[in-house]
C-alpha cells in the first residue's frame, strides 16, 4: 500500500484551525484526536469541532476516538462526514456492530489497540475493519517517545492481514518522526500519524514530503 501521512492536529495552533489544516494540505488526511478525560486522562474536543474540520473541506478527516462507549458515539462521526472513524477495542462492547454502523454511514472504520492490547483476539475479525491502529505510545498526550516494543505487534498485525488475503491498513500513532517512521514502515505500517514532528518543523509541508519519502523506502 502507498504510505499515507496523517498529521495529528493535537499539536497544531488550535486558534487557527482552518489555517493549520491548510498548512498540512499536502498530507493525505488530517488526524483528529477526540479524548473524553475518561478513557484517557486528557480532554480535547468533541463532535462540533470535528464537524468543523470536515466542513473546512481541506483534507479528509480521520477521527480517532479515545472515548468511553464508542458503540453509542462513534457512528455520529461518520454521519457528519469523517472519511474514517477509529474506535478503541478496549472501550467497545460490540465492536462488529459499531464497525458496521460506521460503514453504513459511508466512512472507513478503524480499530485502535493500546500498547498492552494484543492483536490476536481480533485476527478473525480483521475483515470487519479497514484499518488497525497500533498505538506506539500510551494514548492521551502528544509529544511522547515512540515505543520500540510495539514493532513486533505491528509485524504480527501485518502478517495476519497478509495471511487473510485482505486489504487492511496498519496505522501507527505516537512518536512518529524521521528517526522512527522507517522502523514502523519496515515492520508493516502504511499509515503514519505524526503531530510534533510536523507542526514543530520549520517547514511543515516539506516535513510531510520527507516523512512520506522515508516511509516509501519500506513499502509493503
Amino acid at each position: 500500500m502507498k504510505p499515507l501521512i496523517s498529521p495529528s492536529i493535537l499539536n497544531s495552533d488550535l486558534g487557527d484551525l482552518r489555517g493549520q489544516l491548510r498548512l498540512i494540505q499536502r498530507a493525505d488526511v488530517a488526524h483528529v484526536d477526540v479524548m473524553d478525560n475518561h478513557f484517557v486522562p486528557n480532554l480535547t474536543w468533541g463532535l462540533p469541532v470535528v464537524e468543523s474540520c470536515v466542513k473546512a473541506d481541506v483534507l479528509p478527516i480521520d477521527a480517532h476516538l479515545m472515548i468511553e462507549d464508542p458503540d453509542r458515539w462513534a457512528p455520529a462521526y461518520a454521519e457528519v462526514g469523517c472519511a474514517s472513524v477509529t474506535f478503541h477495542a478496549e472501550a467497545a462492547a460490540a465492536p462488529i456492530r459499531t464497525a458496521r454502523e460506521i460503514r453504513r454511514h459511508g466512512a472507513r472504520v478503524g480499530l485502535g489497540l493500546k500498547p498492552a492490547t494484543d492483536i490476536t483476539p481480533y485476527v478473525d475479525l480483521l475483515h470487519e475493519f479497514d484499518m488497525i491502529l497500533v498505538m506506539t505510545v500510551e494514548p492521551g498526550f502528544g509529544g511522547q517517545s515512540f515505543l520500540g516494543s510495539m514493532l513486533p505487534k505491528i509485524r504480527r498485525t501485518r502478517e495476519a492481514i497478509n495471511a487473510a488475503g485482505i486489504e487492511v491498513s496498519v496505522q501507527v500513532d505516537g512518536g512518529i518522526s524521521r528517526t522512527t517512521i522507517e522502523l514502523a514502515a519496515e515492520a508493516g505500517a502504511d499509515n503514519f500519524v505524526a503531530g510534533s514532528a510536523i507542526f514543530r518543523a520549520e517547514d511543515a509541508p516539506a516535513e510531510i514530503d520527507v516523512l512520506r519519502a522515508l516511509a516509501a523506502r519500506h513499502r509493503h
